[in-house]
């Protein structure tokens, strides 16, 4: 009777630890999971401030670009217009009233 019962205890005991033993394979393995997703987000979030840094570098270069496009046309234009007074300027010298 007695040594039946212990039997069946031990038995029981063994059944348990096994189960412990399960659960905590499958509490080890949801950590590592939780573990590598975190370090992934981590990763994603630096990427995502990478990305917004490197935007901000993007626009400030289009910004100077577009700056450097405006200085250049504004000389462009003024150099036109000296052009147009030198060659009204030739003109005038080469017309038949100027040299008569």
């Amino acid at each position: 009777g007695q040594e039946e019962h212990l039997k069946r205890m031990e038995e029981r005991m063994m059944d348990v630890e096994q189960k412990l033993r399960l659960v905590k394979r499958l509490l080890q393995d949801k950590v590592n999971q939780l573990k590598e997703q975190l370090s992934r987000n981590t990763k994603a979030d630096a990427m995502v401030k990478d990305l917004y840094v490197e935007n901000a570098q993007l626009l400030k270069a289009l910004e100077m670009t577009e700056q450097r496009q405006k200085t250049a046309e504004r000389k462009n234009y003024l150099l036109e217009e000296k052009i147009a007074n030198l060659n009204r300027i030739v003109k005038n010298l080469a017309s038949p009233s100027f040299n008569s």
